[in-house]
């Protein structure tokens, strides 16, 4: 991993997401560490302290949401910024997640130019 480079933790437990994700960032400056799972995104949030996090809402062990609420209510990882992917845009899991400290969205499925342009929105 590149230290002048922001780093970008990916949680999707879908090996299709995680492959346009690396696909997207591969060539451009970030440093890409995934994730298939809750548990393990929480961990390496906590170890890596990444710039941005990318969670799925739905992924087993624990839901984005509930890592995000986790996240967000730790001082070690609240700054964090973090977006939820979903595919569902019912009003009530958009308000959840930003009652949960989410920073953004992303919605599935998306175009790895849309993904690049919001990563580039928010980590410059």
């Amino acid at each position: 991993m590149n230290p002048d480079h922001k780093t970008i933790l990916a949680c999707d437990d879908e090996p299709l997401i995680l492959e346009i994700i690396e696909y997207v960032v591969t060539g451009q400056n970030f440093n890409l560490i995934t994730a298939d799972n809750g548990k393990d995104a929480l961990r390496l949030a906590r170890e890596a302290k990444p710039d941005l996090i990318m969670l799925d809402d739905n992924m087993p062990e624990l839901t984005g949401f509930e890592v995000c609420k986790i996240l967000k209510n730790d001082d070690i990882t609240k700054d964090i910024i973090v977006v939820m992917f979903t595919a569902n845009t019912q009003a009530s899991d958009l308000e959840r997640a930003k009652l949960y400290g989410a920073n953004g969205f992303i919605k599935k499925p998306f175009s790895p130019k849309d993904l690049k342009l919001k990563l580039q929105d928010l980590l410059g």
